[in-house]
């Protein structure tokens, strides 16, 4: 059994207690907590599931001088990136396998920049521990899972990847309006929005699948397009967001290939249903990532996944938990590294099938 610890309890670290716990080949043997009314509950009680017999700790030094095996890291990055990197090698230096979605810029770790390459690598050597970062979008949305569905096609003329989601169902009220701006006047200029940030995000995922395709990308562009709301609505978890107000952003991440637009990102987020009705909708509630192939034939696969009560956001947490903890095995006999998406293999869940905690 490998010795796995989860670090942070939010909404990516509650999925990740329970795909640990389920994981035939893992032990939950800590969680990490920076909450002080966490400190001292059972791991199970944080995750919605029974006892797991796991105390949470905000205690650091004394969880990685038990030198686990492997750390689940779910504390965000968004809005504490050096923090969080900071963690990560520390946690790498002292030889842990570590899975994370925290560091967007790492996705695409052969072109991330040297100044967060760097640390990473020398605590590889030092430590003798590993690195793998995925997600969902950014994640297996738009590296695995396009790759895999463009091979059906004889020809193939664009991919697109599309995440569309009604943004109140994202727990993170600080992401959503003000790093998304949702509710924000449409003069506000979001931190997430500016230009050069969805490419800063987003492209490594765009050079993951061009190198997955044995392609060059030329340049990266964007494009912008945000909605006001055209009436005051009343979401259930974030409060209201006042007319006026921006209530629905599209936009694209697209890779140049010969001067054309070949791979494409595309993001269709609203704060509720009515805004923005005649851009793509999901095939069914509040949220799906969908991959199109454009050419002959044409394919289109769209995934709906929900978790904790039917949440849409919550189920895209858990299917990007379950890439990363579905990775720990295969990292723990692989030589230690700084890995990506094309390195990684997407595993069956062996083992699990009929496999639930009651």
């Amino acid at each position: 059994m490998i010795n796995t610890v989860v670090w942070g309890t939010g909404n990516v670290g509650r999925a990740a207690i329970r795909a640990v716990e389920a994981h035939p080949a893992l032990k939950l043997t800590a969680v990490l907590v920076h909450n002080p009314d966490k400190v001292g509950k059972d791991a199970g009680a944080l995750a919605g599931v029974g006892d797991l017999g796991v105390t949470a700790t905000d205690d650091v030094e004394a969880v990685l001088a038990a030198s686990p095996r492997a750390v689940v890291y779910a504390a965000s990055g968004d809005v504490r990136f050096d923090d969080a990197l900071a963690d990560i090698v520390r946690a790498v230096g002292a030889g842990a396998i570590v899975v994370t979605p925290a560091l967007y810029p790492l996705y695409d770790q052969r072109n991330a920049p040297p100044e967060l390459r760097d640390p990473v690598l020398a605590a590889i050597t030092e430590g003798g521990g590993s690195l793998f970062v995925s997600g969902v979008d950014p994640g297996w949305g738009n590296d695995v899972l396009p790759l895999l569905i463009s091979g059906l096609g004889t020809d193939v003329d664009v991919i697109r990847c599309q995440e569309i989601f009604d943004y109140s169902t994202y727990e993170q009220p600080d992401s959503v309006r003000y790093l998304v701006g949702m509710g924000q006047p449409m003069d506000y200029d979001p931190p997430m929005l500016m230009t050069g940030v969805p490419s800063m995000v987003w492209g490594g995922q765009v050079r993951l699948i061009a190198r997955g395709l044995g392609v060059e990308v030329d340049e990266l562009r964007e494009t912008l397009d945000r909605r006001p709301l055209e009436e005051t609505v009343s979401t259930r978890t974030m409060g209201e967001f006042e007319k006026g107000t921006q209530g629905a952003v599209r936009f694209e991440v697209q890779g140049i290939v010969d001067g054309e637009p070949r791979i494409v990102i595309e993001h269709v987020t609203r704060i509720h249903p009515a805004c923005a009705p005649d851009w793509p909708t999901p095939p069914s509630g509040d949220g799906a990532h969908r991959v199109i192939i454009e050419g002959r034939p044409r394919i289109e696969v769209s995934i709906e996944a929900s978790d904790e009560g039917e949440n849409r956001s919550a189920g895209g947490n858990a299917t990007a938990v379950g890439r990363l903890v579905g990775a720990i095995d295969w990292l723990a006999d692989a030589k230690p590294g700084l890995y990506d998406a094309l390195d990684v293999p997407l595993r069956p869940a062996a083992g699990k099938l009929g496999r639930r905690r009651s």
